[in-house]
């Protein structure tokens, strides 16, 4: 307490830390400061202070499902959490993945840094929430997975099925088809892919797709992007261990969310035709 009062003292909240001190003990006002953030200004009361550090001042924030890392940034700057620049940097580093017991072939921490409502106060130091974040990965995520599972590989599939996934009675089904197309050597192509090989979250053009040159557009190479694409949830993880067996290879979407889904191109085209049909009459385009 006397450490927070002195350094209250010094940024000019209270006049004598020495006084402050000696009022919170004559009024039974002696406590621990919890780490947190505060609201104090000068001007105020000393009465007022040590009703001030008694509650740290809450803010909840919402990090998408799907989002990834840069997103994330974008949104903890706008609350006011941390430094964009400074959340990205601290995400780049997947060796902090051993401090929750986590082994992985990642070159960051994308995919790990689990979605959920935080309480995260304005001047949270980016460190914090990035280990805020992985111990709800480890609390939430690493119970479910398979002994024998390759964990760097479910959390990219179930990545690609939290934005492909709009409805959760069609995350297996969608985790199936990437499995169908990975055993049959297809190349996925998988819209979000290239959305986060772009960095930007948009309506795709046509034949866009094709001139994004990275290694994770996966409609010009075939198999799994060299990582995931942002922080999936429980289900979608859960989608990725447990696949739904089917003869699936292709699926389109439709203005409801759903998919339909078709085991031939030939199937597909008509689905296509279908969906678009749906999508002209629901007045998009």
């Amino acid at each position: 307490m006397s450490k927070v009062l002195q350094r209250l003292e010094s940024e000019g909240i209270v006049k004598d830390a020495g006084a402050a001190s000696f009022f919170c003990r004559l009024t039974g006002r002696s406590f621990v400061v919890k780490r947190g953030t505060y609201r104090l200004k000068p001007g105020m009361s000393l009465a007022q202070v040590v009703t001030e550090l008694h509650k740290p001042y809450r803010q909840m924030v919402r990090l998408p499902e799907g989002w990834w890392v840069a997103r994330t940034a974008a949104r903890l700057k706008e609350n006011g959490v941390c430094d964009a620049d400074a959340y990205r940097e601290a995400a780049q580093d997947p060796r902090v993945l051993a401090s929750i017991g986590v082994n992985t072939r990642s070159s960051s921490l994308e995919g790990f840094l689990y979605p959920d409502t935080y309480d995260l106060p304005p001047l949270t130091p980016a460190a914090d929430v990035v280990a805020l974040q992985l111990q709800t990965f480890k609390k939430k995520v690493l119970p479910i997975i398979p002994p024998k599972g390759d964990l760097d590989r479910l959390v990219t599939i179930a990545s690609m099925v939290e934005l492909e996934a709009a409805k959760d009675s069609e995350r297996a089904r969608i985790a199936g088809v990437i499995e169908n197309r990975l055993a049959k050597g297809m190349p996925l192509e998988i819209d979000a892919t290239v959305l986060y090989a772009l960095q930007t979250w948009k309506v795709l053009t046509p034949g866009t797709v094709r001139t994004v040159k990275s290694p994770y557009n996966t409609y010009l190479h075939k198999g799994l992007p060299p990582g995931p694409i942002g922080s999936p949830s429980v289900k979608s993880i859960e989608a990725a261990i447990h696949p739904e067996k089917h003869g699936y290879l292709y699926y389109v979407a439709r203005p409801d969310k759903s998919h339909y889904f078709s085991s031939t191109y030939e199937e597909h085209l008509k689905n296509i035709k279908r969906a678009r049909e749906e999508w002209r009459q629901a007045g998009i385009q």
